[in-house]
């Protein structure tokens, strides 16, 4: 871990693995759709350290914002 993108990109796994845990049901349709936030944080890591830093800051934006909406949606289940 090298860039700033490491970092802001694996923080947010860790958010998004705690939310799934603390936050949730822990059913399997939650952990797909959630899955997509962190394929997102994955792809935003790969643009930030090719020099694709708006974009990896607006993918890491949306990412974030799709797992509170899921994680949202499943609390109010």
């Amino acid at each position: 871990m090298v860039t700033l993108f490491d970092f802001a990109t694996v923080a947010c796994f860790f958010g998004l693995v705690g939310a799934f845990f603390l936050l949730t049901a822990r059913r399997q349709r939650t952990l797909l759709y959630l899955l997509l936030s962190g394929i997102a944080f994955a792809v935003a890591n790969q643009l930030g350290n090719a020099g694709y830093g708006l974009s990896a800051v607006i993918l890491i934006i949306v990412g974030i914002g799709y797992a509170v909406i899921i994680v949202r949606a499943e609390k109010a289940d």
